[in-house]
């Protein structure tokens, strides 16, 4: 059996889409057949059945009405199908054969541009990696074809740095080259919910790198190494393949360097909640839910990508800072500028729908309307007097040539659809001003003719109707039928409880006012097409306006949060100092009632403050702090007044995060993995410009292994072999308190506790000093566990504490008790007792004068052989406990002492010796 010519042609055409659900235009209905209704069918709810189409087996097939696909489409790309539509490509009218058809548009996540898809307030990025597997050599590129927006980088680009790249733009659509390693592959897949595509080299080749000089205005062959190239020719062939058309909006090529920007990898993008929590994903609790106060989609997205991608420039910082500051001290000129932006719609993505032949009538009033506040806009901001709006004052340009053609040419409320009519201004255009006329006209005459047939017939029911099959006619009851005047009347139509007439005169005027409406119809969408495309060639200006609309709005949006939250104007500095006087956190304050936050100060540098060791109890507030110090060094980053009464801030190049940690349980990795491929990828990626937020490390493992990792790790960040970056780290393990006077740059802090009857109250306020006091019971009160259990645990800790301090001694001597009863008022045991404590005391001296020399030699030593050690000697737990039971020794009073106090001195050392 041979196929049929509409399914052979159907075959044809999805061959070249093989990836996409096709949507095979058939009438008005959009048809799926084989394997794509199969899945359509399943994800749309749709019923499935079956088409003669040749062969042996009827086809499965599904469909749905073409003037309703939008909602079909969204839910399918949502879920991240690709989805091809194929249409008629000639006129039926002229066809020979069956109608040709092909496809006019590949919709993907990436590229899928209706509004009920894509959230106004963020961009949907498609990305594209190039990367050869032996190489860490790469490209990558990020377009918003939404907006227009296109940027590109390239380096030396590591799995890591390619993983925070995602996370910093969210891409919903990945295309790679055939090469890419697998191991990224896979990472990625782990990590995101993203739709990925591989494409073949084919996309790169002479004709792709032409297209980008084309494409871009500023292209500049000089300025791109092979390996950006090939990544964007790869992503503008991919979305020109997808779209059909030419991207016009896309011309303008920005390239950025990694380190251009604050880096904030992927973990740590998630600890702080950036622009969505932890828990549920969502916006609400996150930094920039509590920042975000635009008035614009556009100024929304442009706050969102600040956050992002904070600064690392002073000078730049120190530009949006004096902008935001103009403002706060401008009230009312702050008020009046949010009321007006309030009225302007989203410029970037009208332009975008501009340059896809998308976009109606009604969306080009609203860019009318918008560029109609520029001048506004211009004014209001007249009296400020930093240097970002006295340039915008002098320089922006207000699209008032555009303005006046959209005014001229559109009709003040025009229809959506643009083949409807209804769409061109009276006045615009002399034929449509006379074919509008003709069509009232005629219809005006239509209504008399009614009246007049009534009075002539005296059919008082009669009425005048109109189909699109019979045209105008004329419509009589049965009860009237013999008042007809057969001889004027001609049936056309017989219905169940009348009969429908036509007459000579009501077929000429139904000419006139068809032929009218039609050549009207035809003739406004034509005249729109040309207004759309005159409107395109400007594209580029209002892309510039927008774009500094976007970033007004972001300013007035962080003003307006400083004042409503009393935030300060930081100083920036670039000498590695955080000074924080009274810090909020931004986010926590707002969740808490007025004035009940605690504020805290911090200070950091890179000498003698270098790591801040902060212990206390759980649910203390210690991972508050923390996250507060990180948030308000990346809101100074920013250019944002942040919450404290002052501060200097240092300028960071990294922000790492280690807080908090789960089971990767789909990996095989456990908490504790995951913990140290955390840790690990700080301590190799962190520089002494770094800030570095490590939380409980070592917590996942036996009490020792996580002690002796913590140690290790904090002796790495502070030795002058090491990172010696800015660190805040929280910690259980109250034995590395004592570090702080074995390590230069260790500073010991605590969360301050009290005690009210009976009960344990957590003050929230960080204090100099450590803690060797956990309050573990405590916190399980709090979290309600019951009475009774909290209770044993009491008296199970006491007992634990009681035989971990009572070890025996060589001689079987069991308790300071029993000591004291042999010793009470026995001069010769304390003469005894005196003499073995000098002795030991001379001893101590002779030992220490020894150790000296010893290192004297060493030292010598050192600098005979070599300059510097590859592996320094690590301080040890004896190492520590031993200098401190010496100090103990050499500190004892023997002759202040009775003969208990001597021997419970005694009996404490010996303990003590035993246990190192």
């Amino acid at each position: 059996m041979a196929l049929t010519p509409m399914m052979k042609q159907y075959l044809e055409v999805k061959e070249t889409c093989k990836d996409a659900i096709l949507f095979f235009r058939l009438g008005d209905f959009y048809e799926m057949f084989f394997e794509d209704a199969e899945v359509a069918s399943k994800e749309l709810e749709l019923v499935l059945t079956g088409r003669d189409c040749g062969l042996e087996n009827r086809a499965p097939m599904c469909g749905i009405p073409f003037h309703s696909a939008e909602n079909y489409i969204s839910r399918l790309v949502t879920k991240g199908f690709k989805v091809a539509i194929c249409e008629q490509v000639e006129d039926p009218a002229f066809a020979k054969g069956i109608v040709k058809r092909d496809i006019v548009k590949i919709l993907t996540p990436g590229t899928y541009m209706d509004a009920s898809f894509l959230d106004e307030s963020k961009n949907n990025f498609i990305m594209c990696i190039f990367k050869e597997d032996s190489s860490n050599v790469g490209g990558l590129s990020f377009a918003d074809i939404s907006t227009g927006e296109f940027y590109s980088t390239s380096g030396i680009l590591k799995c890591g740095n390619i993983l925070d790249e995602i996370a910093k733009f969210s891409p919903s659509e990945i295309i790679y080259n055939e090469t890419l390693e697998d191991n990224l592959l896979n990472e990625i897949k782990e990590r995101y919910n993203i739709s990925l595509t591989k494409y073949s080299n084919e996309y790169y080749n002479e004709e792709a790198l032409e297209s980008v000089k084309i494409q871009f205005k500023n292209y500049d062959s000089n300025r791109y190494d092979m390996e950006q190239l090939r990544s964007i020719s790869s992503l503008i062939a991919y979305l020109k393949y997808t779209q059909k058309n030419s991207l016009s909006h896309i011309d303008t090529l920005e390239t950025y360097n990694i380190v251009d920007y604050l880096v904030i990898d992927t973990n740590s993008r998630m600890n702080l909640e950036l622009t969505e929590t932890l828990r549920d994903k969502s916006k609400k609790g996150s930094l920039l839910s509590v920042l975000d106060k635009t008035s614009t989609a556009m100024g929304a997205r442009r706050l969102r990508k600040w956050i992002e991608e904070p600064l690392v420039d002073k000078i730049l910082i120190e530009e949006r800072q004096n902008s935001i500051e103009d403002l706060v001290n401008n009230l009312f000129v702050h008020e009046e500028l949010k009321e007006t932006l309030k009225d302007i719609y989203d410029i970037e993505r009208l332009v975008g729908k501009i340059s896809s032949k998308s976009v109606n009538a009604k969306e080009l009033m609203s860019l009318k309307n918008s560029i109609g506040k520029i001048p506004s806009v211009k004014e209001v901001i007249k009296p400020l007097t930093s240097s970002f709006y006295s340039n915008i004052y002098n320089n922006l340009d207000d699209l008032n040539d555009i303005y006046e053609l959209l005014n001229k040419a559109l009709d003040d409320n025009p229809s959506i659809s643009v083949k409807e009519g209804n769409i061109i201004k009276t006045g615009y255009n002399e034929e449509v001003d006379s074919l509008r006329e003709a069509k009232s006209s005629g219809k005006q005459w239509i209504a008399s003719l009614e009246q007049e047939e009534k009075e002539l017939t005296g059919i008082r029911s009669l009425k005048i109707g109109f189909n699109k099959v019979f045209g105008y006619y004329l419509e009589v009851t049965k009860s009237n039928l013999s008042l007809v005047p057969t001889e004027r009347y001609i049936r056309k139509q017989t219905l169940s409880n009348g009969e429908r007439y036509i007459t000579p005169e009501l077929k000429e005027v139904e000419e006139k006012v068809l032929g009218a409406e039609e050549k009207l119809i035809t003739l406004e969408y034509e005249l729109f097409a040309k207004l759309r495309d005159t409107i395109e060639t400007h594209i580029e200006r209002m892309k510039s306006v927008a774009k500094v609309i976007s970033e007004i709005d972001s300013l007035s949006s962080l003003a307006t949060v400083a004042v409503e939250n009393n935030y300060v104007k930081p100083t920036i500095n670039e000498e590695g100092i955080i000074d924080i006087k009274d810090g909020r956190h931004p986010v926590v304050e707002k969740l808490l009632s007025k004035n009940t936050f605690v504020e805290n100060d911090t200070y950091l540098n890179t000498e003698e403050d270098q790591l801040l060791l902060i212990t206390g109890p759980n649910m203390a507030g210690k991972s508050t702090y923390m996250r507060q110090v990180a948030l308000l060094t990346l809101m100074a980053q920013m250019g944002s007044f942040i919450p404290v009464s002052s501060a200097n801030i240092a300028i960071c190049d990294r922000i790492f995060t280690r807080i908090g940690a789960s089971d990767d349980l789909a990996s095989g990795k456990s908490t504790f993995m995951v913990e140290m491929w955390e840790v690990s990828n700080i301590l190799k990626n962190a520089t002494s410009k770094s800030l570095i937020l490590l939380d409980e490390v070592g917590r996942g493992t036996s009490t020792y292994d996580g002690l002796s990792i913590a140690w290790a790790v904090i002796e790495f960040l502070c030795s002058d072999n090491g990172i010696k970056a800015k660190t805040l780290f929280a910690t259980h393990y109250h034995e590395l308190i004592k570090l702080e006077q074995q390590i230069k740059g260790i500073k010991n802090y605590s969360v301050a506790v009290k005690e009210i009857n009976n009960e344990i109250v957590f003050l929230r306020k960080i204090i100099c000093g450590g803690t060797d006091e956990s309050y573990g019971i405590e916190v399980a009160k709090l979290a309600g566990i019951p009475t009774e259990v909290t209770d044993r645990a009491k008296e199970i800790l006491s007992m634990l504490e009681s035989e971990n301090s009572s070890s025996a001694s060589d001689n079987k001597i069991t308790s300071v008790q029993s000591v004291n009863k042999v010793v009470v008022d026995n001069s010769k045991e304390v003469e005894l007792l005196q003499a073995t404590i000098k002795e030991l005391k001379e001893k101590i001296n002779n030992l220490e004068s020894l150790n000296k020399e010893v290192a004297m030699d060493m030292s010598t030593s050192k600098k005979t052989k070599c300059k510097k050690q590859e592996n320094p000697m690590q301080m040890t737990f004896e190492d520590v406990e031993g200098k401190n039971l010496l100090k103990d020794i050499k500190e004892l009073d023997i002759l202040s002492m009775n003969p208990m106090e001597g021997f419970n001195k005694l009996y404490e050392l010996v303990n003590k010796a035993k246990n190192l």
